[in-house]
């Protein structure tokens, strides 16, 4: 066990403020994924900023008509509240997508957008990895490496592995927003489509957020209708990862969305794809995955992505 110091913040701007006083310090809430990184001798902070009692755990309308959602909504309070079953459905079944329903209970709104990459060779320390340490290499570019879980698309030599959130691929297709704050005092309202980064050559950075700001809501517009239908392939029933998902708004003139997820670094959506939604999924397929570079391990997910898709079709039809 590697010792670490603990402060529990009392509001937002203490918390940015102890973090810029304590570089590399990490913020914490629920700590599903944090805490067992911690355990797992791959992240290893020295300081821990408790941020859950900051108030941040309500859900409010916004004068435009969406929906604010605090950082700290837990998985399950967002998928039940009347609101957001009734408005964005597609949110809903994202995440009752997602881990176990304990999990569910303890996971926050923002802690999920923070979730690391998720790759076999990530977890296993005894594997160099580039997003675990910088200039290690990348085992899962190895001759031999196992690669069925890994990214077909926005990927770099440097980094093969996809984005884990179920959440995150909903909020993609229904344009949400993350709000952030700095030590400084600064405010940032990010669009989800900038929020997580493609690896390119530096893959230990997922997200664009500056040492020390932090999370404090996300941004739903106004609800754009339509049917809203998510659906994830995995390799068992219950608590894995996406191979592929598939997060579709259908409306009734045949126009919508696609987002997918289990594919990239970050939930995948190309606005140009959805322009073919009338043509069906074949001709979406070929502009959302336009430049993919499968591995021979997990070439299937072109293919299956684009059947998940026909039969969200058929099922929104």
């Amino acid at each position: 066990m590697k010792p670490f110091s603990y402060h529990r913040a009392s509001d937002a701007a203490q918390a940015v403020a102890r973090a810029a006083e304590l570089p590399g310090a990490r913020f914490i809430a629920g700590g599903t994924n944090l805490l067992d990184l911690m355990k797992l001798g791959i992240e290893a902070p020295a300081h821990l900023i408790d941020v859950n009692g900051l108030g941040l755990d309500q859900i409010t309308e916004t004068p435009a008509g969406g929906l604010r959602i605090g950082t700290l909504v837990s998985n399950t309070a967002l998928s039940a509240d009347d609101r957001v079953r009734r408005d964005y459905p597609l949110l809903t079944r994202a995440i009752a997508a997602g881990a176990s329903g304990q999990l569910r209970n303890k996971a926050t709104t923002g802690g999920n957008l923070l979730q690391r990459t998720r790759c076999p060779y990530f977890y296993d320390t005894a594997m160099p990895c580039n997003k675990r340490l910088p200039g290690s290499g990348c085992a899962a570019s190895t001759p031999g490496a196992v690669t069925r879980p890994l990214g077909v698309i926005g990927t770099s030599q440097a980094c093969l592995a996809t984005h884990p959130s179920d959440m995150a691929v909903a909020l993609r297709a229904l344009d949400a927003e993350v709000g952030t704050l700095s030590a400084d005092g600064a405010r940032r309202e990010i669009p989800l489509e900038s929020f997580h980064r493609l690896p390119g050559a530096m893959p230990e950075h997922d997200t664009v957020l500056r040492p020390g700001e932090l999370i404090t809501h996300v941004t739903l517009p106004a609800p754009v209708g339509g049917r809203q239908l998510y659906h994830k392939v995995r390799d068992r029933a219950s608590y894995a990862f996406a191979l592929v998902s598939v997060a579709l708004i259908l409306q009734p003139d045949g126009t919508g969305r696609v987002a997918l997820g289990g594919v990239a670094p970050k939930p995948w959506r190309r606005p140009e794809a959805d322009a073919a939604l009338p043509r069906g999924a074949g001709a979406v397929m070929e502009r959302l995955l336009e430049g993919a570079r499968p591995l021979s391990g997990n070439a299937f997910k072109i293919p299956l992505a684009t059947r998940t898709l026909a039969a969200l079709l058929k099922e929104a039809a």
